[in-house]
């Protein structure tokens, strides 16, 4: 007969594991204390206005990136869009003799049509993401292009349209409140709505999100409409904040953001991501490359290096959650085996 001992051994509790959340926190708060050491005039307040102002077009685009990757997608022609969402803004409003507010509609308007591409083209005829957004990234830059014939830029726009780039009511910029609007909106509905949780589960398991009943196609769509629209909503910011719409606005945004929200925790397979995450992703690295313009004249050429370093930081949070999920997986077998062996056997 099978016995049972008296007092059967516990398994030890690990210790409480820290979030990627708190290290990236920690991170930032280190970026913060070396360049407030090492940086001219780094922790006024012109430029933490400054800081805020210039990184709030990213913060969208990887705010409304964070959705897309959840389905295990990637929109690589946000920064391409951009530009073109500043080229049609400007075109309405000089050359249609369209007022401002509604040429930013009309701009608003084609960044939702064109991330209706992406979503048809995606959803519809199944291609992958990566194809996809690849294409679109040289359609979008190359309309804009054409738009400009490559050297036009719209400049003069009225007062009340810079404002949206260069005011601070309730001494933040515009930037800052907008920004705070979107961070909101996209964290309710990630975090409290279905629709967050059903883009987890396609992330996880697009197949297993079918079989259950989940509208996967109309889902993965909406992501890459709110792209769009978010990102027009970025070119007018962008737009008013410079004074200025060019073909060649947005250029590299793309990588920041991706950088962003893969530095704030989000898994590039899909299925895992936060909104506060991805803020601490936009600030590590606005902090970043704020602080290398900031360093004394013996050092200036390492604010010339802000993409290099920006590369590198993108390699190591994607190879960094490659391993830390490996580790995982193999504490959790070596852990199986170990209760295995230490399970008792009994007497007959």
């Amino acid at each position: 007969m099978r016995t049972e001992p008296e007092n059967p051994p516990t398994r030890r509790s690990p210790g409480r594991r820290i979030s990627h959340e708190a290290v990236l926190f920690g991170v930032v708060l280190l970026e913060l204390a070396l360049f407030s050491v090492a940086g001219r005039n780094f922790l006024t307040p012109d430029n933490l206005t400054n800081l805020v102002r210039h990184s709030a077009e990213i913060g969208l685009i990887a705010l409304v990136m964070l959705p897309v990757v959840l389905t295990g997608g990637i929109d690589l022609s946000v920064g391409s869009l951009l530009g073109l969402c500043a080229v049609v803004f400007g075109k309405l409003w000089r050359d249609a003799g369209c007022p401002w507010p509604v040429a930013a509609a009309g701009t608003l308007l084609t960044g939702l049509a064109y991330g209706g591409l992406n979503a048809l083209l995606i959803t519809r005829l199944r291609l992958p993401p990566l194809i996809v957004t690849l294409g679109t990234f040289s359609l979008f830059r190359g309309l804009a292009e054409a738009l400009t014939r490559g050297t036009d830029a719209f400049t003069r726009f009225p007062e009340s349209f810079l404002w949206l780039g260069q005011g601070n009511p309730g001494g933040l910029p515009v930037q800052a409140w907008i920004l705070a609007l979107v961070a909101l909106a996209i964290g309710l509905l990630v975090h409290r709505g279905t629709w967050g949780r059903s883009l987890r589960a396609i992330g996880f398991a697009p197949e297993g999100a079918r079989y259950a009943g989940l509208p996967v196609a109309r889902h993965v769509a909406s992501t890459y409409l709110a792209a769009g629209g978010v990102v027009a909503l970025a070119a007018l910011t962008y737009t008013a904040r410079l004074g200025t719409a060019k073909a060649d606005a947005g250029m590299g945004y793309e990588l920041a953001a991706i950088t962003a929200v893969v530095l704030g925790g989000t898994s590039i397979f899909g299925g895992v991501g936060s909104v506060h995450g991805t803020l601490l992703g936009v600030a590590a690295i606005a902090i970043l490359t704020n602080g290398l313009g900031r360093v004394p004249a013996t050092l200036s050429f390492a604010g010339e290096l802000s993409g290099l370093f920006t590369g590198i930081i993108l390699l190591l949070a994607l190879s960094g959650s490659t391993l830390a999920r490996r580790w995982a997986e193999r504490r959790s077998a070596s852990a199986q085996r170990r209760s295995h062996s230490n399970r008792p056997t009994g007497t007959s």
